[in-house]
């Protein structure tokens, strides 16, 4: 049996592989301000980050090897926490599949994403004008998950395997994040091939929260991987609720 190595594409997915084929809506009457947008996804993410003292959810990893995403080769589920000021905590709650994906994949993954998230570290991945060059895409909507968007593209300032070069959708109503999708800015290894990312949001306690994320790399090494994580259960507690 072939060895194959996911960590390589498991490893980018924190962050977050094209959607399968979205409406197009009707566009928009008037031409939205692109400095406006920008300027509320500055603020929204920095409000998020003041406002939100804790939150817990579950996230459910999936990987899958070759053309079969039907039977995942490991699968983990795992209680998430985090802490205004500290950062992300994991608790593993249930494990299956292949040991090596798990040793060499799964848990690679959780300890970037702890580091990812730590105070000084966190600001550098949010999708602000800090981190990225974004232009408004004049005349292009898309309807997602009932949402009317707007795209806008999105070049890191700086390469990263969690920073993706792509399309960032926001909803037309309030601007806030619905989906990011396009391509790992830097590969996580040098043996891995270009990796496809998506990650897709929904609006809890005003705030843009993940609900799916897919990964997908091939290569001549190792063939093809694809990672979903499915991301449930949150509970939000706000720094001034009591």
């Amino acid at each position: 049996m072939n060895t194959f190595r996911p960590s390589v594409v498991v490893r980018a997915v924190a962050a977050v592989s094209f959607l399968a084929l979205f409406a197009t809506s009707p566009l928009l009457s008037q031409q939205p301000d692109e400095a406006s947008i920008i300027r509320r996804l500055d603020a929204a993410a920095q409000a998020r980050y003041n406002t939100i003292a804790s939150f817990t959810y579950t996230d459910h990893y999936s990987v899958y090897h070759g053309t079969d995403e039907t039977h995942p080769v490991a699968e983990m589920t795992v209680k998430t926490t985090y802490l205004k000021g500290i950062g992300k905590s994991y608790a593993i709650v249930s494990e299956s599949g292949s040991a090596v994906v798990q040793k060499f994949g799964l848990h690679p993954l959780l300890d970037n994403e702890k580091t990812i998230n730590l105070p000084g570290n966190v600001e550098h991945s949010w999708f602000t004008s800090a981190n990225y060059q974004m232009k408004l895409k004049p005349g292009v909507t898309q309807i997602i998950d009932g949402r009317n968007c707007l795209a806008l593209s999105m070049v890191p300032i700086h390469k990263a395997s969690n920073m993706i070069d792509g399309t960032l959708w926001v909803d037309s109503s309030d601007d806030s994040v619905v989906e990011i999708e396009g391509l790992a800015s830097k590969s996580p290894s040098v043996f891995a091939g270009t990796t496809h990312m998506m990650r897709k949001y929904t609006n809890m306690s005003g705030f843009a929260m993940a609900t799916h994320a897919r990964a997908e790399s091939s290569s001549m090494l190792w063939g093809r991987t694809v990672v979903i994580i499915d991301y449930s259960d949150y509970k939000i507690q706000l720094v001034h609720a009591k």
